[in-house]
């Protein structure tokens, strides 16, 4: 007999004939089959492989595989058994055959059960939005996923620990070498080794995890525990930690999930299988669990059983090649039980015959397909291939049927009553003959399903709330003192993280830093993070602090900003940099290492402002009367906290009163704007701007080379002379640039500075010209 392997054809596998040169055989009929298949006329394909077949004198195996891949394309699933049933008497059949057989049964499944459909379009969605199942078919999320769960290993998180990019996850987790980058943000993480004391663990969040969930944090501990057993071999042990973590928390799918494979590890099917049923019961739509169970049930031998499991999850993920691939091995074993265990007489000619000399189906087989053996109208007393009867369901029975043996199940429990012939009973009956219209009546009432099945908007909310819900938080125990900065005292306002694991406002962060840059609490240097500037907010605590403290957070928002109002109001109190002169279109770099002018500086930039006035000292009251607005063009900052901020002179004001704020000069000031003039005064300023502008650029040009080149490459060239010296309220730019360059004494400069009269500014840098003119060596 040929035994080839089949041939793929578009999407048909065609089994190979055992043999194709066999009297009957018309190979024109048999390609219009296969042409039928192509175009889904699976009933005229149906009826050229049974009249090939009817004209044989023996049957050809490989064209009875052929008319059952047709007949259960065709949903006739009781004539397919049938045909495969003739095929496994002429040959063992190997699970590559029994693809369509496997995919239709567990299509009939999902046309029956609503909420296996609802499961299947929704791709069983996790809460963060991502399909919940992963290329390998497995459904990946199987907990709900909420605000304390680390995204990494999908429970809660066990001695948090926070990242440079201000996400959270589980110390463990972020100890695993494969983990590299941040899976939220994809941002790499720092190694390991570079830490100077490895990952340490988020000190706030962990008391936080702890009060707030304290017997899950418990049940995690053990939880942990037993897998580091585990790895060790240590198998008995292990399993008195995940009892004791399932004693705590038994509803928890992952932690049942790991028991039940440890109890596999260990050989103790029953108790795994128990397990397996108890995952079933919690997840009813999760393909894991089932995938689970029917690999407990294969384990201790109950095939028929795990076939009903197997093809549950085929139901679930109709893509899930390797649980298809695994229910057509066992269906396999099924079919061959028969001829390998059982003796049965094989007839001459299977499909010759009435009923006394039909091949009959094994028992096991029967067990777990009963009902697609059956006949409309039929009962199960009047087939020869009928079983006993289901026991009806009650309607107390899960929300989600679950699948449950054939036979009675101690593991199952008392909620998991329906199996998989209750559902398949429901399927529409293929009709006494061989026609080409499918047969379109309804199922007989006989066979309804009597247990309570979800509709789709009922699936829908079961789903929304199984995957969306979380943990409840109690109200009770959460209060503002566990959120204070230790600082400032107050709520927690932009919290950060350091590497030492604790947490402050960034703001209170920041002006520590600009003293010390160790932790202000364990007093671990910070140089590093302060090199790189990672001030990323903790996302995690912010989350808790807008869900659980919005009021308080409210509150706490508003005092900022009205702080930051208070600080960008540039006429109440300007900040005040006192170092040296500054003029108005000037470039003024500072560098700036004092921690007063470090939080000036960055006070400015958070404002928006980006501003500041620049005086020079005074020394009885601090800083002189008249200034210039700084305005910030960009900050460059070094690894130790000081930076280079360059800026360029804006406007001139006028200090009204000198005061101080957080360790910085401030001042109420009123700007300054040159008196404009008209008429014969303007003619007259015209001819003078014209002239000191000859003067200027003339003793410009008279000065030597290298002079010369430092002037350029601090201040660049000499403005060009304006065509209206009154456009400006600060007048000509080429005015201060010359002031700033003109080697004067800064309360000379100062006092030009403080003129409103472009005259009288004009008149006095004339003089300093013909001074410095006369002055100069020849």
């Amino acid at each position: 007999m040929e035994t080839g392997v089949m041939s793929h054809q578009g999407e048909l596998f065609v089994h190979p004939l055992s043999n194709p040169g066999a009297p009957g055989i018309c190979p024109e009929m048999l390609e219009v089959a296969e042409e039928a298949n192509r175009a889904r006329d699976f009933n005229l394909a149906v009826e050229i492989y049974s009249s090939q077949l009817a004209d044989l004198q023996q049957p050809d195996r490989g064209l009875c595989l052929r008319k059952a891949d047709s007949l259960a394309r065709a949903g006739r699933i009781s004539e397919a058994l049938d045909s495969y049933c003739t095929a496994a008497s002429l040959g063992k059949l190997r699970p590559e055959e029994l693809p369509f057989l496997v995919e239709n049964i567990a299509r009939a499944l999902r046309e029956k059960e609503p909420g296996l459909t609802v499961a299947v379009n929704g791709h069983c969605k996790s809460s963060n939005g991502d399909d919940g199942f992963q290329m390998n078919g497995e459904c990946e999320e199987d907990e709900a996923l909420d605000l304390f769960s680390c995204r990494l290993c999908k429970c809660l998180l066990h001695e948090p620990t926070t990242v440079e990019c201000g996400h959270t996850f589980c110390k463990r987790c972020l100890e695993d070498d494969s983990v590299k980058d941040c899976i939220h943000c994809k941002q790499k993480l720092s190694k390991k080794e570079k830490l100077p004391n490895g990952l340490r663990l988020n000190v706030v969040l962990s008391g936080l995890l702890d009060k707030l969930f304290a017997t899950e944090s418990r049940a995690r501990k053990y939880w942990i525990e037993g897998e580091d057993l585990w790895k060790k071999q240590n198998l008995s042990d292990a399993l008195e930690k995940y009892n004791a973590a399932v004693d705590l928390v038994p509803s928890s799918g992952r932690l049942l999930h790991q028991r039940a494979e440890l109890h596999m590890e260990m050989r103790s099917f029953s108790q795994a299988v128990q397990d397996a049923s108890s995952l079933c019961k919690l997840k009813p739509l999760w393909t894991k669990a089932h995938c689970l169970k029917a690999t407990a049930l294969s384990k201790a031998g109950r095939n028929d059983e795990a076939l009903q499991e197997y093809f549950l999850c085929v139901a679930l993920k109709p893509d899930w090649t390797k649980v298809k691939l695994e229910a057509q091995k066992v269906l396999s074993e099924l079919f061959s039980s028969v001829f390998e265990n059982e003796d049965l007489p094989t007839p001459v000619h299977p499909l010759q015959g009435g009923l006394a000399t039909r091949l009959i189906k094994p028992p096991a087989l029967l067990r777990s397909l009963r009902p697609l053996t059956q006949k409309p109208g039929s009962s199960s007393q009047d087939s020869e291939f009928s079983v006993t009867k289901s026991a009806p369901v009650d309607d107390s029975s899960s929300i989600l049927p679950i699948v449950s043996p054939g036979k009675s199940d101690p593991a199952a429990g008392e909620g998991s009553t329906k199996n998989l012939a209750d559902v398949l009973a429901a399927l529409p009956a293929p009709t006494g003959g061989l026609k080409r219209k499918h047969s379109s009546d309804g199922p007989s009432e006989a066979f309804n399903t009597p247990s309570k099945l979800l509709r789709p908007d009922e699936a829908s909310v079961f789903k929304k709330a199984a995957v969306w819900g979380g943990r409840t938080v109690p109200a009770e125990l959460l209060d503002c003192g566990d959120m204070e900065c230790s600082l400032c005292m107050r709520l927690f306002y932009e919290p950060v993280a350091t590497p030492c694991g604790h947490t402050f406002c960034l703001k209170c962060l920041e002006r520590c830093l600009d003293h010390n840059p160790n932790c202000p609490l364990c007093k671990e240097n910070l140089s590093e993070y302060l090199a790189n500037r990672g001030y990323n907010k903790t996302l995690l605590m912010e989350e808790v602090l807008q869900r659980y403290l919005g009021d308080e957070l409210a509150e706490r928002k508003k005092i900022h900003e009205e702080e930051m109002k208070e600080l960008s109001n540039l006429n109440q109190e300007v900040p005040i940099f006192v170092c040296t002169m500054a003029f108005p279109t000037i470039p003024c770099p500072l560098h700036v290492f004092e921690p007063r002018y470090r939080l000036m500086i960055r006070r400015s930039m958070e404002t928006g402002t980006k501003q500041f006035g620049m005086c020079i000292a005074d020394e009885l009251k601090g800083f002189a009367d008249y200034g210039c607005m700084l305005q910030v063009r960009d900050v460059k900052f070094f690894p130790d906290g000081r930076s280079v901020v360059d800026t360029i002179g804006v406007s001139r004001f006028k200090v009204l009163s000198h005061g101080q704020r957080d360790g910085y000069n401030t001042a109420k000031i009123e700007y300054l704007e040159d008196k404009k003039v008209e008429g014969e005064e303007l003619v007259e300023l015209l001819k003078l701007h014209d002239s000191v502008y000859e003067q200027a650029n003339s003793w410009f040009t008279s000065l030597k080379d290298n002079m010369k080149s430092q002037i350029l490459s601090h201040f660049g060239n000499l403005p060009s002379k304006d065509p209206d010296p009154q456009a400006s309220p600060s007048g000509p730019a080429w005015c201060w640039w010359l002031l700033a360059v003109l080697p004067l004494e800064n309360r000379a400069q100062l006092t030009i500075l403080a003129m409103t009269s472009l005259k009288d500014r004009l008149i006095a840098i004339r003089r300093v010209l013909i001074f410095v003119t006369r002055k100069r060596p020849r």
